[in-house]
Parts: C-alpha cells; structure tokens; sequence
C-alpha cells in the first residue's frame, strides 16, 4: 500500500455535503492507506471508554464481528478500550477499519498504539483532519469525533461513563441525523442520564444478541455517502 500522504476533502469522499454536514466539516483531510475503502461497504463507527468493563470488552469483539461479516468497514478513533478493540478485531477477523486521528498523521496518541496505527495506515486507512506541525490539544479530540460522525453511516455506542469524549460523537451523529445505537445495557443504566437523553432524540437501545436493526439502517455500499435518516 502507497504510504504516502494523501489529501481530500470531505467531499471528495462523500459525496456533496448538505448544509448540517457542512457547517462543522473540516475543509481538508489527510489520509494515509487505502481509499478503497470508502468503496468497500457500509461504515459504522464502534466508539466507546478508555477504560472498558471485561463485558464492554466482549461486546465490541462480538459486535465487530459480526459487523464484519456483512462488509462493514470499522471505524474507530484508535484510543486506548474500546477503539482498540474494535480496530484490532476487524483486523484479525480479516475486515476493514479506518481510525480517525485526533492527532497529525506522524504523530500517535497513545503511544502504546503505534504499532496499531502503522498497521492500519498500511494495509486499511488512518484519516485525520490535522495537518503535520499542528500542535496535540485536548480539543482536538471531540473535533475528532465529529469527523468520525461524518464520515460514517452509523455509530455505535457500547460501553461510556459518564463524561466520556464519546458522549460528543453521540450528540453529533444525532445532529446530522446519523443512526445511532447505544448497547441497552447503557440505557437501562440508572446512574446514567445521557444514554436515555439520547434515546429521547432518537437513539436506538441496541441488544448485542440482536444487531439486525444496524444492517436496517445502512446503504448496500459505501460508494457514496447516502442520508439514510436526513432523507426522510
């Protein structure tokens, strides 16, 4: 796979951009691996904490799995937990997986996901909207999730407390009118406000058992982005 820096913009990638897709898009990504993978199939973003339980562990694995099955690209944002996870299962489960950087593409955070990140630049698609000398920032990282919102067709919630950075990504795939999907367990949390908060805007209680009602919602392809929830 060509290493090199590559760069477009989001609409490039898309498809044309509507006006809520456009007001927070960034004017240029930078990519480094295969852009056949905005080709390849439907993308779901798997986002979720750093510090998962064993069963939030075990609900990416099987999730990703079966994701994969169906020719689902991963997308994750290559943080330590649930991202990792959910990257180093498409891998192994011979998928696909794009990781959306919060960082310049020769920059990596966390640095015990180096290795990851080079592996995917090589053989999948690390994108980012930062371009090299940008400085690391904590804001950097919810900006992050917003590209990860944009760029995939669903997003799926599956384990976050209760200031975890993936709440943005939740809130935004719902502004641009992305399915989204939190792990019913999440909701059925009590301690827990935001998950049925969520629910109240149209987020959808997912059973890991039953993750039929994700392939509902996604297009045949991911040859061009389709507004799945925006058309109607």
């Amino acid at each position: 796979m060509d290493s090199k820096v590559i760069v477009k913009k989001p609409e490039d990638l898309l498809g044309p951009l509507n006006h809520v897709e456009s007001k927070f898009a960034p004017k240029e990504l930078f990519l480094k691996g295969d852009l056949q993978l905005f080709e390849a199939g439907p993308r779901v973003a798997i986002v979720g904490s750093r510090n998962p339980s064993l069963e939030g562990i075990g609900d990416t694995t099987v999730l990703v799995r079966n994701l994969v099955k169906d020719n689902v690209v991963i997308v994750s944002g290559l943080a330590t937990g649930i991202d990792t996870i959910a990257h180093m299962t498409a891998i192994a489960e011979h998928g696909q997986t794009i990781a959306v950087l919060g960082t310049p593409l020769n920059y990596c955070y966390p640095n015990e996901n180096f290795e990851l990140q080079q592996t995917i630049g090589k053989d999948h698609l690390v994108i980012t909207q930062f371009p090299e000398g940008s400085p690391v920032q904590k804001g950097n990282f919810p900006m992050r999730n917003r590209t990860m919102a944009l760029i995939s067709h669903a997003t799926i919630i599956v384990e976050a407390g209760k200031t975890s950075g993936t709440i943005h990504q939740g809130w935004e795939a719902l502004r641009l009118g992305r399915p989204l999907f939190i792990v019913d367990k999440l909701v059925a949390n009590t301690a827990l406000s935001w998950p049925q908060e969520m629910v109240t805007y149209g987020a959808i209680p997912l059973s890991i058992a039953n993750i039929q009602r994700v392939f509902e919602t996604l297009p045949a392809s991911g040859s061009r982005f389709i507004d799945v929830a925006l058309s109607t």
